[in-house]
């Protein structure tokens, strides 16, 4: 196994089968867990003792073999290992699956890996993997194409026999038809000869009877005899009866006759025009048949063959589908394997997609991807440089894409996923227990099923079923409904252990719970020391019991521990002095929940105390937020000697004293003690005894305790030995007795007096005594908290000076601390006692009197100001005034409102003055208030004016006001009121403080790799620090603690102030506040320090000292080592859950500002989003024009124009050939020669524009104008004038800048300093104090990344996000080489895009989507250099920070040593003088590490492949493969006889 300490690199990639085999212990085969009888684990399931290890330690299964002396027996009968049981931790078994299945991650993850590197879109593939599709896996193009071939020829005969066949029948239907129309026409024949026979035959009939009738009628006339009867010819009557017969009767006849053969010849011709026209009617129809059956034949021809051709190209089309990686349903798939078989393989599931990615080429793909990237652009363009990125982490990584197809599973150890028995005899088992039974079985099934030749429609839906157990273990729920155990419980798959608060690496990596701890309610200890707490006897007596039974046994009171155990619990009499001298100097770790900043945990003696309470010291109360009406707080205890060297050296709450958010002290004294030291230096005039004068102290404290002189009485005393400011008017000098002592007379009070000498310390040199400076003048004057505040931060820094420490204390403390010790570490030591010792008098000081004081307050001394009533009398006959005009309609609705807000908030403020006014100065209640020890202005108007204006719940303020307060009561409508207020005030302490986390915990992460790692990076760029209205914070604050970059002179005496690199303190600043003063303000404006900050570091990992300055915590240079990022973040987070609290404790009552806007304002800046009421800024530099249009749009147009000239010299015999103002472009001839045949060249122009005709010359101006116009919304208010000059960036309306916007425009430097101002704006406004520095290194984070642009000659991809020091390190290597360098942009990402964007995948992993940053890591064989906090603390490393640097400092010199060591040629090593030398051998020795990075990357380079080849290792390496043939061990390279102590 690995020592914890022997490797500095991590690297995650994925799992081979011949991996996962290699892990394995054995093969699970049975879903069975345990036996219920016999409650043993059954032979090859789950917890199979086998296959994981034994379940009692030393003892096989059978029982054949146990006690340890059989260790490392595998028993013969039950082939157990005889060895310890907690091998079960770690030993892991496989699975080996019937049919291979897919990694969900590289599946369904966004990206889908497994469908970039394919091609193929995720809903396509998971068709794929859940067998609902076939996928086309091998393709022989040769019998394709020899398919298509003959396709193509049956389809040529086809349509020529089709073509052939129409021809004939086309040919039988004109046979038939010229039979058919000759048929008709021998009909029609026959027809007209019946006619013509028919119609002779009637004519004859006519002829016969004309001929018998004539015959008869001439008979008739003859013998002119008369008719005797009718006669009649063919109807018609010729003679009636006994008409006699003349001759006109056969003219008539003949008439008769000739008209009958008329119409009989009509007829005729009528008859035998029918005939032919039905002839030719019938013969028409017939040839139009004809016509149409060929017709038809035509037609169907066409779209027989049109079908045909149809078809040729359907199936050609679907032999095109025949394509390697096309997905085809299964339909497809039957018309395609019949349409061309054994030309093609489709498979569907895991299998296929094995086989397909096994078979890809990563360096051709890889190739094929960038030629489209660089020809393509667009959205081609971005997904092949996605595709790239893909086949690229493959490539480099030398993982193989078919790795993400799992043939093998791993099952994970069985003390991973216990199953333990619950007292009814029923067992509670491990999720994961349920999700492997549930692979097993299936597993199980499918082989069955395979070895029966089950049919594949059964055989794929058990495949679809196995993948989707595995699916279901991997990560369930992630693809369809979730798998759900009893209950309709979710079970928990692999990667819920991981992923969320509960999940491993947040809940059991980066925070663990610990033994040898307890917990408590917290009460005030007044009587305990800075560095003490106080510890109930029976929970101290439970911590310290392994230690107790120790001493016991030692002190024989017992002999053994199990008897010492007894005596223990038995609680004898001698067990307390045990624990007394067991605990003596002994430290424990004091926390309170909420751990916001790493002073809410703090090491302190204990105190052993009766009771159940923890008793703790109320001037840490600030540090841990602590209070006293019930908080509970937990009590640890460091076991180990260096934990409890590290938490006295760094814990203990003595050397805490400075916040490392401000630098201010943080053990301020508050409450009591403030009022108790303001009571003792107060001065009432008046008092008993005032105007009354002593010779010495000793005098006035003497005249004290008789009752001679009040102790607020002013009087005047003789004192000695105090230094005094010098600046006071009641000082009168004294002649000194000894010489050196100084004396005054000064007018002062006994309480001061009082005061004063707590301040001195036992043993202190008198003033004057050997030049020392008392550290504490005497002060004269009114303390309050603010007062005590500021002493206890000048007693910090005085002592932390080493001029101001003697020389015995100083030798002591050298003593004391060990030689090694650096002297800035001395002097806080020092500084911090000192200080603690100070904090404590004044503490004991504070109580004693604020109880002799008594001072309290009852309802009598609030009174309530005579004037309130006229005040509000007056208000209330404004605001009616006010809605008197809005009735008649001189004002708008919003206008009223407004006025009458603002005169109810007047009126507030004038009773507020009152109030103020009518307070007695010495009452309680002024006391508390002007002293800070409780209550505010704004309180005391509450209880003696007025409430004044509420707020409902969307934040607007109510304009009936609370006239009443609380010292009148309030009416029931005022009541009601004000319960909004209230509910609002914990609704939103409820809902932000949970904000306030989130935001703490994002800013750690992004921030925690932030380490102060090297001593100067050698950068010559810093940032100014000017006087600006905008920030509230003066310029003295912002500069001290920083270093300067270049010298600082001062702009009226040119005197150099401050010379390059040199730190700023606070005299400094003060300092450079009183040059500021005598400038007037354009001075003031034009003034700036050019100062280091960590904005600008050029260290490449980490900050380097000088940029960082000031530890904020110890008031000295920060020490390399130091976790300044942590620090960063909980600065900010600390104070932010604060701005979420504040709300509550104003109950609601409006003020000028909505507080609640500071929380989620502090987190658009961080997190960089665009803000809400986002301002318009000036897109180009120009002159602005407000437009103005109809329906209210206003436009803001800005123009920029610019005029470019160009000036010709113009000869005197030269013509000019254009007028003045005429346009021209480039090329027109301008003038020309007089002279005929002169050979100079004419005068043309240069540039396009109008020219002007001057005397001697012409000129051509050009203007080239620019516009740019944006919509202003309706309520934006404009910061801009119409014709005002702005510049690009600029913010042209009020609002809140869009950062992105702003970089694009502006640049990084802009955006730092805005992003840094906003944050402090928020802060500031709210009277939170935070340091520049710390905001600037999360905004250094925030800023750390450049997206490529071009990538040039590097290996970068378009797009790709990188280190701003890694893409320099990049581009330099490809320049020096030759190559083009890449390009890219700064890119502004918010906290958690940058935390998940870091290079260490630990870390991303441990904050959020644990999942993605996992598969991304596992796919691009990422290697974690471990240079951060977060991955150190999971893998159980020490720290890269603190004395833990220091360790890693001194492995990696050593290592470096000892790789020079190996890379020197040895001097009795003979190179044989044929053959040559290795081109190694010949190097120059390297020079040994200039910096602790240079040694660390030594280190971690091991190996990788890919460091610099002028790397230690790769050259000593090189030099063993060389000359050894093989690579070196580890062993080799970092030696053997590392020191324990080192881990």
């Amino acid at each position: 196994m690995l020592e914890i300490n022997e490797f500095n690199a991590i690297r995650i990639s994925l799992a081979s089968p011949e991996d996962i085999l290699s892990w394995s212990h054995g093969e699970v085969t049975k879903p069975e867990t345990i036996n219920y009888r016999t409650l043993r684990p059954e032979r090859d399931g789950l917890f199979c003792e086998k296959i994981f290890g034994p379940t009692r330690d030393w003892e096989c299964y059978c029982g054949k073999y146990k006690r340890v002396r059989y260790k490392g027996i595998v028993c013969d009968k039950c082939g157990v290992e005889v060895t310890r049981s907690k091998v079960r931790r770690d030993r892991m078994g496989h699975i080996k699956l019937a049919s291979p299945v897919s990694h969900i991650w590289f599946v369904k993850g966004t990206p889908s890996r497994l469908g970039l590197l394919l091609d193929i879109s995720p809903r396509n593939l998971e068709r794929v993997l859940y067998f609902a599709s076939y996928i086309i896996t091998d393709v022989d193009d040769l019998a394709l194409g020899n398919v298509r071939e003959q396709m193509k020829t049956d389809f040529g005969v086809r349509r020529k026999d089709l073509e052939e066949k129409i021809i004939e029948q086309r040919g039988e239907k004109a046979t038939r038809l010229s039979k058919d129309l000759a048929a008709m026409d021998n009909a029609m024949e026959g027809t007209l000869e019946r006619t013509h026979e028919q119609f002779a035959r009637q004519r004859q009939e006519i002829e016969d009877e004309a001929n018998a009738l004539r015959e008869h009628l001439e008979e008739l006339i003859g013998i002119d005899a008369l008719a005797d009867e009718d006669i009649v010819y063919r109807g018609t009557v010729l003679l009636e009866e006994n008409e006699p017969v003349r001759e006109r009767s056969l003219e008539q006849l003949e008439q008769l006759i000739d008209q009958e053969r008329e119409k009989l010849e009509q007829r005729r011709e009528y008859e035998i025009e029918n005939v032919r026209l039905l002839a030719d009617g019938e013969r028409d129809q017939r040839q139009s048949v004809a016509d149409a059956e060929q017709e038809r034949l035509t037609t169907a021809l066409i779209k027989q063959l049109e079908d045909l051709n149809k078809e040729e190209k359907d199936k050609l089309d679907r032999l095109d589908d025949i394509q390697l990686h096309r997905i085809i349903s299964e339909n497809e798939y039957r018309i395609l394997r019949d349409l061309a078989p054994y030309t093609f393989k489709a498979d569907m599931g895991a299998g296929a997609v094995r086989d397909i990615v096994s078979m890809v080429d990563l360096d051709e793909l890889s190739n094929q991807m960038q030629a489209e990237v660089q020809s393509s652009s667009g959205q081609r363009r971005k997904k092949a440089t996605k595709r790239l990125r893909v086949v690229e982490a493959f490539r480099k990584s030398g993982n193989r894409p078919e790795w993400m197809i799992m043939t093998v599973l791993p099952v994970i150890p069985p003390d991973l996923r216990p199953m333990v028995q619950l007292d009814g005899g029923r067992f509670a088992t491990s999720d994961l227990n349920d999700l492997y039974r549930r692979v097993i079985n299936r597993n199980n099934r499918l082989k069955r099923l395979m070895e029966l030749n089950a049919p594949e429609i059964i055989v794929r839906n058990e495949k679809r079923m196995l993948q989707e157990a595995v699916d279901a273990l991997i990560d369930n729920g992630r693809r369809g409904r979730p798998v759900s155990g009893k209950g309709k419980h979710r079970l928990k798959s692999l990667s819920d252990m991981l992923k969320g608060k509960q999940g491993r690496f947040r809940q059991n990596l980066l925070g663990k719970r610990v033994d040898y701890s307890g917990r408590s309610v917290i009460v005030v200890g007044p009587t305990l020391q800075l560095h003490q707490c106080g510890l109930p006897k029976k929970m101290a007596l439970e911590l310290f019991k392994p230690f107790v039974m120790r001493r016991l046994v030692d002190k024989g009171f017992a002999h053994n521990i199990k008897s010492a155990k007894r005596f223990v619990e038995r609680v004898r009499p001698e067990v307390w002095d045990v624990l007394e001298e067991v605990i003596k100097d002994y430290l424990v770790l004091l926390n309170r929940a909420p751990s916001l900043h790493r002073l809410s945990i703090q090491a302190f003696e204990a105190k052993l105390i009766e009771g159940s309470a923890i008793q703790l010291h109320p001037l840490v109360c600030a540090a841990f937020n602590a209070d006293f009406d019930g908080d509970q707080m937990a009590v640890h205890v460091p076991l180990s000697r260096k934990a409890q060297e590290e938490a006295r050296r760094r814990m203990i709450s003595t050397y805490n004293l400075l916040s490392p958010a401000t630098g201010d002290p943080i053990i301020t004294p508050s409450q009591d003690i403030v009022l108790g030291c303001f009571y003792l230096t107060q001065v009432r005039p008046g008092a008993k005894g005032g105007g009354k004068r002593f010779g010495s102290i000793d005098e006035a404290l003497l005249a004290y305790t008789n009752g001679v002189v009040h102790i607020q009485a002013p009087v005047w005393i003789v004192i000695e030995d105090y230094i005094l400011p010098g600046s006071d008017l009641r000082e009168k000098e004294l002649p000194s007795l000894d010489g050196v002592t100084p004396r005054v007379l000064i007018e002062t009070s006994v309480g001061r007096i009082i005061f004063n000498n707590a301040l001195r310390y036992q043993g202190e040199p008198k003033a004057g005594e050997n030049g020392y400076r008392s550290p504490l003048h005497y002060r004269n004057f009114l303390v309050g908290k603010s007062g005590l505040k500021a002493l206890i931060a000048d007693c910090y820094r005085f002592h932390s000076q080493r001029e101001n420490i003697i020389a015995d204390v100083y030798q002591e403390l050298i003593e004391r601390f060990g030689p090694e010790t650096s002297e800035e570490s001395l002097l806080r030591f020092y500084a911090s006692e000192r200080t603690a010792r100070l904090a404590d008098r004044i503490k004991a000081l504070g109580f004693k009197h604020a109880t002799l004081g008594g001072m309290t307050f009852s309802a009598s001394d609030v009174e309530v100001p005579d004037t309130k009533d006229a005040i509000v009398q007056e208000t209330y006959k404004k605001v009616q005034d006010i809605e008197k005009m809005q009735r008649r309609g001189l004002i708008t609705d919003d206008e009223r409102y407004r006025e009458v807000v603002t005169a109810w908030l007047d009126a507030t403020n004038q009773i507020k003055v009152e109030v103020q006014r009518s307070l007695n100065p010495f009452g309680p209640v002024s006391m508390m208030s002007t002293s800070g020890a409780r209550g505010n202005v704004e309180q005391i108007r509450q209880m003696a004016g007025m409430r004044g204006l509420t707020t409902d719940p969307t934040g607007r303020i109510i304009e009936l006001p609370i006239t009443a307060n609380f010292r009148e009561g309030l009416s029931v409508i005022e009541y009601f009121i004000s319960t909004h207020g209230g509910r609002k005030g914990l609704a939103d302490t409820a809902l932000r403080t949970a904000d306030a986390g989130y935001l703490t915990r994002r800013l750690v992460d992004v921030a925690q790799d932030v380490i102060v790692t090297i001593e100067d990076c050698g950068t010559t760029e810093g940032m100014w620090i000017r006087v600006s209205r905008d920030i509230l914070a003066s310029v003295e604050d912002r500069i001290v603690g920083r270093v300067t970059v270049a010298p600082v002179t001062n702009p009226v005496t040119g005197e150099v102030i401050f010379d390059t690199d040199s730190e700023i303190l606070e005299d400094d600043g003060k300092h450079i506040a009183n040059v500021l003063k005598s400038l007037d303000k354009e001075a003031q404006a034009e003034f700036g320090i050019y100062v280091r900050s960590v904005l600008t570091c050029n260290a490449d990992y980490g900050i380097c000292r000088k940029c960082y300055g000031r530890n904020l915590a110890t008031g000295k240079m920060v020490e390399i080592g130091e976790a300044v990022g942590i620090i960063a973040a909980q600065s900010i987070g600390e104070p932010g859950t604060q701005l979420t609290l504040r709300t509550f404790h104003t109950g609601g009552v409006a003020t000028d500002t909505d507080i609640t806007q500071g929380l989620p304002r502090v987190q658009e800046i961080f997190e960089a989003r665009i803000p809400k009421g986002k301002a318009v800024l000036a897109q180009i530099a120009g002159r602005v024009q407000i437009v103005r249009e109809e329906e209210g749009i206003r436009r803001l147009r800005i123009v920029s124009e610019e005029v470019y000239t160009d000036e010709q010299m113009l000869p005197k015999d030269y013509r000019v050939v254009v007028k003045n103002g005429d346009a021209v472009e480039i090329g027109n001839l301008l003038a020309e020669s007089n002279v005929d045949g002169d050979g100079r060249a004419p005068l043309v122009a240069g540039l396009a524009g109008n020219v002007y005709v001057d005397d001697d010359r012409l000129v051509i101006q050009a203007k080239d104008i620019e516009e740019h116009e944006e919509v202003i919304a309706h309520a934006a208010r404009l910061r801009v004038k119409d014709g005002d000059l702005v510049q690009v960036g600029q913010q042209m309306t009020e609002g809140s800048s869009d950062p992105q916007e702003m970089l694009q425009l502006r640049g990084r430097e802009a955006v730092q300093e805005y992003l840094t101002n906003e944050a402090q704006k928020v802060y500031r406004s709210q009277g939170v104090g935070i340091n520049d520095k710390h905001i600037e290194v999360i905004v250094r984070q925030m800023l750390r990344r450049v997206r490529i642009e071009e990538p040039g000659d590097t290996e970068l991809l378009p797009g790709e996000l990188v280190e701003l020091h890694e893409l320099n390190r990049i581009n330099a290597s490809i320049v020096s080489q030759g190559g083009d360098p890449a390009l890219a942009v700064p890119v502004l990402l918010g906290i958690t895009k940058a935390s998940l964007s870091t290079d260490s995948f630990l870390s991303a992993a441990s904050f959020q989507e644990t999942t993605r940053v996992l598969t991304e890591a596992a796919v691009n064989g990422k290697i974690d250099y471990l240079r951060g906090l977060k991955e150190n603390v999971v893998i159980g490393k020490l720290i890269p920070a603190g004395t833990g640097m220091e360790q890693r400092r001194k492995l990696a010199e050593e290592a470096a040593l000892r790789v020079a060591q190996i890379t020197s040629t040895p001097a009795d090593r003979e190179v044989p003088a044929a053959t040559p030398a290795p081109a190694v051998m010949s190097e120059p020795k390297p020079a040994p590490p200039r910096s602790f990075d240079e040694a660390l990357n030594a280190v971690t380079n091991i190996d990788s492949g890919n460091g610099p080849k002028d790397d230690l290792f790769a050259q000593a390496m090189a030099r063993l493969q060389a000359e050894e043939g093989r690579k070196p061990t580890l062993s080799e390279l970092l030696g053997t006889d590392e020191d324990e102590e080192n881990v």
